[in-house]
């Protein structure tokens, strides 16, 4: 938690409203130890979601597709909803939640390693204006380079747990040895974001850190 826990708690209180199935399946994954989106997140993002009205939504992380199924909730009903998922177990408990709650018709899973779909799916010139990083932390790097090329103009990268619930700030010598890896990459991803020419980002405390990174149009890029 890098906010005030009853400072989290009293916000939820006053902004967090979901469908009664989606409290089902936030339930059924914490008490699995899914890890799933947080409330103030959950939040940032279905008010990003109707502000924008994306045409086409890509999310890297499906875990139980509790996150797909909350973001088809705050889309228009013709917005294509795609999501990579690796792990067999989380893939199987992601169809039988979009099978039992009818999102199997807005919903498409890939299945696989995201560095391999993403180059798939790029290679097939698929263009998104709404991307979700929510996978393995140390492969955020890797997914960078599909990712850009399938964002379109204005198009909007949302990574979550940028943070890693605070530990960012310290110096690599007080992580513990075996994050240090990870440690060091969210840091090089962070740089990337808020040093690149093709980006304005901001980075939010929201949840386990957000970053929010539009996409600068050519036109209106500075000479």
């Amino acid at each position: 938690m890098i906010i005030d826990e009853r400072l989290s708690t009293y916000i939820d209180s006053i902004s967090w409203d979901i469908p009664k199935y989606l409290k089902e399946v936030e339930k059924a994954a914490l008490a699995d130890e899914v890890p799933i989106i947080r409330r103030s997140m959950q939040s940032l993002i279905s008010f990003l979601l109707e502000m924008k009205k994306p045409n086409a939504v890509l999310e890297i992380g499906t875990a139980v597709g509790f996150s797909s199924m909350f973001m088809s909730e705050y889309v228009p009903e013709d917005t294509i909803i795609d999501t990579i998922e690796k792990v067999p177990i989380r893939i199987k408990c992601a169809k039988e939640n979009f099978e039992r709650y009818g999102k199997n018709d807005r919903i498409t899973l890939y299945e696989g390693d995201a560095v391999d779909v993403l180059k798939k799916l790029a290679a097939e010139g698929r263009k998104y204006d709404f991307i979700f990083m929510d996978a393995a932390k140390g492969q955020y790097l890797n997914f960078l380079e599909p990712v850009l090329d399938m964002l379109t103009d204005d198009g909007l990268l949302v990574t979550d747990n940028v943070l890693q619930d605070g530990d960012i700030i310290q110096s690599r010598y007080a992580i513990t040895k075996r994050d240090r890896t990870i440690h060091g990459r969210m840091r090089e991803y962070l740089y990337f974001l808020t040093h690149s020419e093709r980006f304005k980002t901001v980075v939010l405390p929201v949840g386990d850190g957000a970053a929010l990174s539009q996409v600068i149009r050519a036109d209106r890029k500075k000479e």
